[in-house]
């Protein structure tokens, strides 16, 4: 009896599988990490997700275990990650160490329960100028009764790429909604040969399937786009006047030809110094051909006129007879934004090397003449295009969203509802 009240009082070990969760520190670098511990039939399974790093459920590698320890390793493009762990307290605990170039940091993660983070989301398909288009919408756990659309933005990249932001604005209270761009993921058509206008009808349609699906009403709909997607927002909202709100992220105030050549002279001014203007000319007349205004017979006669110049390695040539068409190119913004009535938050990083440092104040100038005074400029210190952090860091190795960013659009998102 007594033997069977010992065996009884002695703790019972709970399951290693489970979210453990906590905080990551070194220096002045703090972030929220998960480790998603599964194991099937034979093999454990590893996710890791930093919403701020806009990781979410990344597979981690040569996962090991023995007794109670378990140890993993994620690889990016330059560092080799080393995880070390250990399960302590009734495997309630995840002791361990991360292992990069020359830094080792302790860490500590407890485990909860799944629910506590999980939020619902369901995937769908919509159509859209006859093309299946693949989206997930994020459905809060109480809900403020609002929603945010974050349309598309430039490139292949599909909807992983806004897959962090919908899910901490759904945290938020929002029901948000993303969705692949045409040609990328799991959405039919293509993109390289879309203009503009075509992938902001994508956006349209995309706005319009979500407010019937989900019941909220376009009024309590805003949308958000960053970079190529944020000069579709005031297009889209002439589109629909009944939007609650437009937010647009490191905007170009100029065309996109313009902002790509402004990236290029900032990331190869430092090489070719005080030439850079004559080799920007030249990057210039390989975009234009791009965008069809420049023959290729022209371009070939300018690139041999200038092939002995020091900087030429800098120029970025493709091969000129597969390159197709680009109008997109030719796009601003601007003239949409001087017609736009509903209200506007304009963010824009100090250290954004792509978009031109006046593009914000150009976009408020097109507002003033829209008459349309309800916007705010919000210049984030040290923030990049892709509002990443990127002043001097303890921890180089990880980068993530500025502390700022998703605190500002939530402050403002909140004001307007």
């Amino acid at each position: 009896m007594l033997a069977s009240c010992k065996q009884a009082n002695q703790p019972i070990n709970t399951s290693k599988e489970g979210h453990y969760i906590g905080t990551f520190s070194y220096g002045n670098f703090t972030d929220n990490i998960i480790f998603e511990v599964e194991r099937d039939s034979s093999n454990y399974q590893v996710f890791f997700t930093s919403l701020e790093q806009n990781a979410n459920r990344i597979p981690l590698q040569q996962i090991s275990v023995v007794e109670d320890s378990i140890n993993f390793k994620l690889q990016s493009d330059y560092y080799t990650y080393t995880f070390k762990n250990k399960w302590v307290e009734n495997n309630e605990k995840l002791q361990g160490s991360l292992t990069v170039d020359t830094i080792t940091v302790n860490y500590s993660l407890e485990k909860e329960l799944k629910n506590e983070q999980t939020l619902k989301n369901e995937d769908i398909v919509f159509k859209s100028n006859n093309f299946s288009i693949n989206g997930t919408i994020w459905y809060p756990q109480k809900s403020n009764g609002n929603a945010l659309v974050i349309v598309t933005s430039s490139g292949n990249a599909d909807r992983s790429s806004s897959r962090a932001e919908a899910i901490l604005f759904a945290q938020k209270g929002y029901t948000t909604f993303h969705y692949d761009k045409r040609g990328t993921g799991n959405s039919e058509g293509d993109w390289t040969s879309s203009t503009i206008e075509e992938l902001s009808f994508d956006d349209i349609y995309a706005i319009n399937y979500f407010s019937n699906k989900t019941h909220i009403p376009i009024s309590k709909i805003g949308i958000k786009g960053s970079s190529q997607g944020a000069s579709k927002v005031p297009y889209i909202l002439n589109k629909l006047p009944e939007l609650n709100y437009g937010i647009v992220v490191s905007c170009p105030g100029v065309t996109l030809l313009e902002s790509d050549l402004n990236y290029w002279k900032n990331s190869n001014s430092h090489d070719i110094g005080d030439k850079i203007d004559e080799a920007v000319k030249l990057q210039g007349d390989v975009f234009r051909f791009i965008a069809g205004t420049l023959s290729k017979t022209d371009l070939e006669k300018l690139i041999k006129s200038k092939q002995d110049k020091v900087w030429f390695k800098n120029i970025w040539i493709p091969n000129l007879d597969e390159v197709k068409i680009d109008k997109k190119l030719f796009y601003s913004p601007i003239p949409y934004f001087k017609k736009v009535k509903q209200p506007i938050l304009i963010v824009q990083g100090t250290k954004d090397n792509i978009i031109p440092i006046e593009s914000s104040e150009i976009i408020a100038e097109a507002l003033k003449k829209a008459n349309n005074n309800n916007f705010e400029v919000h210049f984030l210190k040290g923030a990049s295009h892709a509002m990443n952090n990127v002043d001097e860091s303890d921890f180089p190795y990880w980068s993530k969203l500025h502390s700022n960013y998703i605190e500002t659009l939530d402050k403002w998102m909140s004001s307007k509802n």
